[in-house]
């Protein structure tokens, strides 16, 4: 693994309700990919290859479009090491969960 990720994907939609769903099915995605992820209440964490992870930052976008959201908004934060490892999900936040 040389890098981790975190995404926020916010669908422009008229309704919470709307919004809940939407994140539900990116969520979903993100779950189907096998990788490592960790849900918070504002982003996803997903750890892997840096290029895998590229794809399923892309993907994230077009589920959200494909649930149903006319316009999405992400934020991403990219942790990189091509030449060794980046610190895990769990060196982040066992600690803090136990």
């Amino acid at each position: 693994m040389n890098a981790n990720v975190a995404i926020q994907v916010l669908p422009q939609v008229e309704s919470t309700e709307e919004v809940i769903r939407i994140v539900d099915e990116v969520i979903a995605y993100i779950k189907s990919t096998g990788l490592n992820y960790y849900v918070g209440p504002s982003e996803t964490a997903i750890e892997g290859d840096y290029d895998q992870l590229m794809e399923v930052i892309k993907n994230c976008q077009l589920i959200a479009v494909k649930a149903g959201a006319p316009k999405v908004s992400a934020y991403v934060k990219i942790s990189f090491a091509p030449e060794g490892g980046v610190l895990t999900i769990d060196q982040k936040v066992t600690k803090h969960h136990q």
